[in-house]
């Protein structure tokens, strides 16, 4: 099982955009999301802020790992959305 406090740590990254993504997004959705999806964006924090960055604001290139990829899109989305 996941644990929301860690995967909060975890979200502190280099840049503070990209960081208020991250938790953003964890601060939204978190309570809603599967185990899957969960243990999906635990595997997603391994990965280095300037491929994060990449993926999650410049929109280059995208996770080879489908379940990533998905939720990448999601991520992308909730940040664009309004509020």
């Amino acid at each position: 099982m996941v644990e929301f406090g860690r995967l909060r740590w975890r979200c502190r990254r280099g840049t503070t955009e990209l960081e208020r993504i991250l938790a953003g997004f964890l601060a939204r959705h978190g309570d809603q999301l599967s185990a899957p999806t969960l243990e999906a964006f635990e595997r997603l924090l391994e990965h280095e802020d300037d491929q994060l960055a990449d993926w999650l604001i410049n929109g280059q290139g995208q996770p080879l790992d489908e379940s990533l990829r998905e939720l990448v899109q999601r991520i992308r989305e909730s940040a664009a959305a309004p509020g």
